[in-house]
C-alpha cells in the first residue's frame, strides 16, 4: 500500500480516533473549541447492547476469522464486561465504548460508539484490563475525577500492571464507529509499547505508514499500522491526499 498524506478530514478523523482508544490524549483545537454534543452521559441503555450474539459477531469482526474465531469474546452488560465464549487461543475480543477516551475528549459520552478490538494474549492481560475498569466505574455511576483517581491508584498499587512485551491488538471491522467523524475508518493493527518511544519506529514521519501517540496514563506509546483490507477480507478504502 503507498504511503500517502492524509486529507484535512483524514486528519480531524484520525485525531478523534486517536483520543477513542484511550492511548491518546490529544484532540485538535477545532474539535477543542467547539460546542460538545455530549455533556453527560446517555441513558444506559443506549450504550448497551441487547441482543448478545450480535455483540458477540461485531466484537469478532475486528480480527480475521483465523483469529477471532478461537478468540474469548467478553460483552458489556449493566456492571460491566462479562465473559460471553471462552475462547482457546488467549485473544480476547470485546467492543469498546466512548468512555475508553481521555475524560476531556467531547465525545466521552457519545452513545453511538462502538469499536471492535482483538487483544494478543499480552495485551489481554496488561491493556484490557484497563478497559475492564473503566467501564466498571463508569457504570458504577463514579465521576470523571473518581475514575482517574482510582486508575492511577491502581498503577500504583499495581493493580493494573505495565503493558506486556509483543502487545498488540487488532482494528480491522468494517463496522466500527470510532467517533461522528470515523465511521468505518481504516483497518489497522496497534502495537503497544513502555515508555513515551514513538521515533523508535519512525512514526509520524511524512511518508511514514505508522502513526503513534503516547498515552500518559498507561504510560504506554500505541503505535497504528494501516492495512490494506478489513476482517472479511474485502479491500479498505485507500488513505488519500
Amino acid at each position: 500500500m503507498k504511503n500517502k498524506m492524509l486529507s484535512n478530514g483524514g486528519m480531524v478523523a484520525l485525531i478523534l480516533f486517536i483520543q477513542f482508544m484511550s492511548a491518546f490524549a490529544v484532540c485538535s483545537a477545532q474539535t477543542q473549541e467547539g460546542k460538545t454534543s455530549y455533556p453527560v452521559m446517555a441513558p444506559l441503555d443506549q450504550y448497551l447492547i441487547k441482543d448478545k450474539s450480535e455483540e458477540i459477531a461485531l466484537a469478532r469482526s475486528a480480527a480475521p476469522p483465523s483469529v477471532s474465531g478461537k478468540a474469548e469474546v467478553m460483552v458489556l452488560g449493566r456492571k460491566g464486561y462479562t465473559v460471553a465464549v471462552k475462547g482457546s487461543n488467549g485473544f480476547v475480543c470485546i467492543v469498546e465504548r466512548s468512555w475508553t477516551v481521555p475524560s476531556d475528549n467531547p465525545q466521552f459520552w457519545n452513545p453511538k460508539m462502538r469499536a471492535p478490538i482483538c487483544y494478543n494474549p499480552q495485551a489481554a492481560k496488561t491493556y484490557l484490563p484497563f478497559d475492564i475498569m473503566k467501564a466498571k466505574l463508569v457504570l458504577a455511576g463514579k465521576s470523571k475525577t473518581e475514575i482517574a483517581e482510582t486508575i492511577a491508584s491502581a498503577f500504583e498499587m499495581k493493580k493494573l500492571l505495565p503493558i506486556a512485551p509483543g502487545a498488540m491488538s487488532y482494528m480491522m471491522s468494517k463496522q466500527q464507529y470510532l467517533n461522528d467523524q470515523g465511521k468505518s475508518w481504516h483497518p489497522h493493527l496497534m502495537f503497544y509499547s513502555p515508555g513515551k518511544v514513538e521515533e523508535n519506529w519512525g512514526a509520524n514521519l511524512k511518508g511514514s505508514p505508522v502513526i503513534a501517540a503516547y498515552d500518559s496514563q498507561m504510560h504506554t506509546t500505541v503505535f497504528m499500522v494501516w492495512v490494506g483490507k478489513w476482517s472479511d477480507g474485502t479491500l479498505a478504502p485507500p488513505l488519500v491526499h
